[in-house]
């Protein structure tokens, strides 16, 4: 049996994991030199920080799941820098890209896709500036360069990611001067209860907030911003408080995130259909509890199926390999099995909690101004997809036509979710109803000599 697992995060990790203790010798593929994810990213190699000062409450995450990257990796075909760029689903072929050459076609009987996460932000006024990034950029620089993206840097968005960034940011000696939380107190409060169902992760939460407060770090809630300042780079961030007063804070950088969309093109070129959940504004690809889509043979877990977290991430991993291993009718540990999906239900009652907790705040996408820059990659305004609005283009895709939204080179990944909603409040209906912008091949820039 032929198995390929795309991601060597804690999905891909825990997934491969089960395969081997069967016996199966997996193809892996990952995009990145090394694995790890994002949360518990790898640094490079002679990199002076400790597992503590990377990944905090993480550390012994970190280091069990690298642990095990590592020996696995002689009991797999490990291929790192590695991209997969398309799917054919028919033939269950993979087209792969490694260090910038094309490496044939890759077959497969059964595929899991772990394709992880991406931030999600909201477009702002300067957000296109030099030293602006997400707050999963801020992360990674800081993990895998040693290096912050200022010495004064503002964070916006919502939601734990952004406290963790900060705390990560203060104890390396970059103290944020400000962290702009968008969700008012009340909001967090009312689904607060929700998340008991894992109180570990709600008590570490508690305390990144706490931790924040005693170093000093200051906090706006249920805060706008209105414009990121600069010429040539960033100097300062305008924003609103909660009383509907304004402030200028001077900064060097800035850092936007509200919470993250799945980063699921791979499964939308296998052919896997899409829901829209409610709950995480996002739309997911469809799968059942153990990672099975409705195309024969193409698995899902991690992120890149619904946003969960890596604690999540490793559960759905495992629960994946089994799920493949129990349709081969290979060995496979049915009482992990059972434990794995009692887990799962637990999780999804408190990520749920989680995303009502921390939402993303569509209302300020929807009222975001005509001249605001929405796809940086084309140079498409706010005002430029209201104008498709109104030249009859009832979905997402057939604004892209009129406007060109979505055809840069992130192809929608980062414009895709708060164009939806500026489509839909200028036509009047449900993000829903706008639909997604549809994954085209490549999924990521490919050289033209490589795959023509």
């Amino acid at each position: 049996m032929k198995v390929v697992v795309v991601g060597a995060g804690p999905a891909g990790i825990r997934a491969v994991e089960q395969l081997v203790r069967s016996g199966v010798t997996p193809i892996w593929i990952e995009e990145g030199p090394d694995g790890g994810g994002r949360v518990t990213q790898r640094p490079p190699s002679g990199f002076t920080r400790t597992n503590a000062q990377l990944y905090g409450a993480d550390a012994g995450r970190a280091k069990r799941q690298h642990a095990t990257l590592d020996a696995l990796k002689a009991r797999t075909d490990w291929r790192p820098d590695t991209l997969v760029w398309n799917i054919r689903p028919g033939d269950r072929v993979l087209h792969t890209l490694a260090n910038g050459a094309a490496q044939g076609e890759v077959t497969y009987d059964a595929l899991i896709l772990c394709t992880g996460a991406m931030d999600r932000v909201l477009p702002l006024p300067g957000w296109t500036l030099p030293n602006v990034t997400t707050l999963g950029g801020a992360q990674v620089a800081l993990k895998s360069q040693g290096v912050g993206i200022g010495s004064k840097p503002v964070l916006i968005g919502t939601g734990p990611l952004l406290w963790l960034t900060a705390l990560q940011y203060a104890k390396a000696g970059a103290k944020p001067v400000l962290v702009l939380d968008t969700t008012d107190i009340i909001t967090k409060a009312r689904f607060g209860a929700g998340m008991l169902w894992n109180a570990p992760t709600l008590l570490r939460g508690m305390g990144m907030y706490a931790s924040l407060k005693a170093r000093g770090v200051r906090m706006a809630e249920d805060a706008t911003p209105l414009a990121i300042e600069g010429v040539d780079g960033v100097t300062a961030v305008h924003w609103r408080d909660a009383a509907w007063k304004e402030h200028v804070t001077p900064c060097d950088a800035v850092a936007l995130g509200w919470g993250l969309k799945p980063e699921a093109q791979l499964a939308d070129l296998a052919g896997v259909p899409f829901d829209y959940d409610d709950t995480q504004q996002n739309w997911v690809p469809r799968a059942d509890a153990a990672g099975r889509t409705p195309v024969e043979g193409v698995f899902l877990a991690g992120d890149g199926a619904g946003i969960g977290g890596a604690e999540v991430a490793e559960l759905a991993g495992a629960r994946a390999g089994l799920a493949v291993l129990a349709d081969a009718h290979l060995p496979s540990d049915a009482a992990l099995t059972k434990h794995i999906d009692g887990r799962l239900r637990t999780e999804r009652r408190f990520r749920r909690a989680l995303e009502q907790a921390f939402p993303y705040p569509a209302r300020l996408a929807a009222r975001m101004e005509d001249s605001t820059p929405l796809c940086r990659c084309e140079v498409i305004t706010a005002g430029d997809l209201r104008r498709a609005a109104a030249e009859e283009a009832p979905e997402l895709n057939r604004a892209k036509a009129f406007s060109r939204i979505g055809m840069g080179r992130c192809q929608g990944r980062l414009c895709g979710p708060p164009a939806a909603v500026v489509l839909a409040n200028a036509l009047g209906v449900e993000v829903e109803e706008v639909g997604r912008l549809r994954g085209q091949p490549p999924v990521k820039p490919v050289p033209v000599a490589q795959v023509g």
